[in-house]
């Protein structure tokens, strides 16, 4: 599985050179929808990755019969703290 860090910096290269490119350009309205995309996708994966790893950890007790329903609403009821 490939680590935060590398994913993040993977969406951060990608947006960075279509930016360079912008500045190149003169794209000042291009710059700004980069910074903007970039800040949506960035908080979407994090949280997308949060979600990961909370399905990578293993329970302190494993919980017989635990189906996919009832781990969406541990997660729902998580989110909305």
């Amino acid at each position: 599985m490939r680590s935060r860090e590398r994913i993040l910096a993977n969406l951060e290269q990608i947006y960075r050179e279509s930016y360079d490119k912008a500045r190149e350009a003169g794209s000042e309205t291009r710059m700004g929808d980069l910074d903007n995309a970039f800040m949506r996708d960035q908080l979407m994966l994090e949280i997308l990755l949060d979600i990961r790893d909370l399905f990578a950890v293993a329970p302190a007790a494993p919980d017989a019969g635990a189906s996919a329903l009832q781990k969406l609403e541990t997660l729902r009821r998580i989110a909305r703290r």
